[in-house]
């Protein structure tokens, strides 16, 4: 059984920072990629980020280019997504998602992230 776990959220002010967790039950190099999808409840569920295991090749959505990055540590088998600069547009439930190369997907409980003043 596959298990993703998710850490570090929480509430932070517009302009702070936040570094989100995603702890896995296996090696991060088993799955082709992992990323985070975030999700509020007035807006559709969105891949905000996404690290190719294999080439280290990363994706970002528009809107947090430049200010999240993602990366993975093998030897914790974790993966990290380092929110700088956070707006309250970010305010959403963050989960944590992989694929394996049989197409499998597993995923995060969720996780959530509060940018308020």
């Amino acid at each position: 059984q596959v298990q993703l776990v998710e850490s570090g959220g929480g509430l932070v002010q517009p302009g702070g920072s936040l570094r989100l967790s995603c702890a896995t039950s296996r090696s991060i190099f088993s799955f082709d990629s992992m990323g985070w999808y975030r999700q509020d409840p007035e807006k559709e569920r969105e891949l905000v980020a996404s690290i190719s295991t294999g080439d280290n090749t990363a994706y970002y959505v528009d809107s947090v280019k430049g200010r999240f990055t993602i990366s993975g540590d093998g030897a914790k088998n974790t993966v990290y997504l380092q929110m700088n600069r956070l707006k309250p547009m970010d305010t959403a439930v963050y989960s944590c998602h992989a694929v394996d190369p049989r197409g499998n997907n597993y995923w995060g409980q969720g996780i959530q992230v509060t940018v308020s003043s």
